[in-house]
């Protein structure tokens, strides 16, 4: 299948402000992308302005940019097309922990605690609510039905300040809360999680009538592969396109400003591209070689 995605942000500031953004697809999903994802920016002062930006990759392999939004603000705009493969969540019920001694390098960052994920806070609780679910696949499944049935979700919940702790304890939040508390006690089960946002559309599911955003989910270490999971969803989902992954929402902060500003535009769409079907050829009359037969 075919997926459009795209965004359209739009800052407002008096002054000059440096920005960092997070907001390319991801390198792993590079491939599957009809045209590079490239991002414009316009002056919202003067669109004849250029303004310069570098790119590079971050410390977990998110594509990064820089800028300088110049006064009067900034919009921040893409669009393409990905494909892919209409599959939904890979469900692997048999998939067994990787003990901590055998984990490759790479994956022991994501078992400490972090700025929103404080495994320190939680892990008594961790171990009494699932230290005797079956380890593996069946103990992280256990993990999302908690936190799904445990947070209440809605828009109107939002604080950027909530950690994973603050979550159990206040038992509401949106995507970034439920994957930060599903992430710490994980890592509290010696499980290595990681945190991802990105692009998640409607598709293969009821409509929300609610504005489109970016979607935060995370992914877990098991059998020497990752798994996706969704404790806001809890439901395996068709059309992912990762964004960012990192230890939290700290690492993956789809805009970093260093100055005041306003957020004037904020609009994101996901959705499935329709295939249209090739049209026939028109049968042609059979060709016959008119030239003579050889002597």
């Amino acid at each position: 299948m075919r997926i459009r995605y795209g965004y359209r942000i739009e800052l407002i500031c008096a002054h000059d402000m440096p920005l960092i953004t997070l907001l390319d697809v991801h390198p792993s999903r590079r491939h599957d992308l009809t045209t590079p994802d490239e991002m414009r920016l316009t002056s919202l002062a003067d669109p004849s302005r250029p303004i310069a930006m570098t790119q590079d990759l971050d410390a977990f392999g998110n594509i990064r940019r820089r800028m300088i939004a110049p006064p009067g603000g900034i919009r921040l705009e893409s669009e393409g097309i990905v494909h892919d493969s209409g599959e939904p969540d890979i469900v692997n019920p048999v998939a067994r922990e990787v003990s901590p001694s055998r984990l490759p390098d790479s994956a022991l960052v994501y078992l400490l605690g972090s700025r929103y994920c404080e495994t320190d806070k939680l892990y008594d609780q961790a171990w009494s609510l699932f230290g005797q679910v079956q380890a593996g696949w069946p103990r992280v499944q256990a993990i999302v039905d908690f936190v799904h049935n445990h947070l209440s979700f809605g828009y109107h919940f939002a604080r950027n300040t909530r950690t994973a702790a603050e979550a159990f304890e206040e038992r509401i939040g949106v995507c970034r809360d439920f994957a930060h508390l599903a992430v710490a006690l994980c890592r509290c089960m010696n499980i290595p999680a990681r945190y991802c946002n990105g692009y998640l559309g409607d598709i293969g599911v009821a409509p929300n009538p609610a504005p489109m955003d970016f979607n935060a989910w995370f992914e877990v270490f098991l059998g020497g592969r990752w798994y996706t999971f969704d404790a806001r969803h809890n439901e395996p989902r068709i059309g992912r396109v990762v964004i960012a992954r990192g230890r939290d929402a700290t690492d993956v902060a789809m805009i970093s400003s260093f100055g005041t500003h306003t957020l004037q535009r904020f609009e994101v769409v996901t959705e499935e591209i329709e295939e249209v079907p090739m049209p026939l050829m028109p049968s042609m009359p059979e060709q016959f070689d008119a030239r003579p037969a050889a002597a």
